[in-house]
């Protein structure tokens, strides 16, 4: 049986090369990487190259939760997209240029622990807060 896949949408009012690097370099990457304003993204390092790694650490502001997401890259196209594995998962993310904005697509194979519908609205949140990241910076 084929696994279903989620995918997250959102549309950037910047050019595709800004969109890149503010979505992969940790220096913005620790500036938007949660999903809820109670949380935050102390560190993140990224080694895009496949077989490279990527690591955040995501944790709730006032220290009682937090946990490292991981992924090791798989395919990537500089500038274009990206695939990465983390834990037996796979996501992809492309970057679309149209009319000097920017779309972004995330699709995840989702966790079998949470309703999907709680995954994407995490992960669209996510990408919400990169959307206002990079269009206020």
């Amino acid at each position: 049986m084929e696994q279903t896949k989620i995918t997250v949408e959102a549309i950037i009012n910047a050019d595709k090369k800004k969109v890149w690097d503010y979505y992969t370099q940790p220096e913005h990457i620790t500036k938007w990487n949660f999903a809820d304003p109670g949380w935050h993204c102390p560190t993140a390092t990224n080694d895009m190259k496949v077989g490279g790694i990527f690591n955040a650490r995501m944790e709730a502001k006032d220290g009682s939760f937090g946990f490292d997401f991981g992924a090791v890259y798989t395919e990537i196209h500089k500038g274009e997209s990206f695939v990465y594995e983390f834990g037996g998962r796979q996501a992809s993310v492309v970057f679309k240029e149209q009319n000097g904005q920017t779309k972004v697509s995330v699709t995840f194979d989702p966790e079998t622990e949470n309703p999907l519908e709680m995954q994407q609205q995490g992960w669209q949140a996510i990408l919400n807060n990169f959307k206002n990241y990079t269009e206020t910076n």
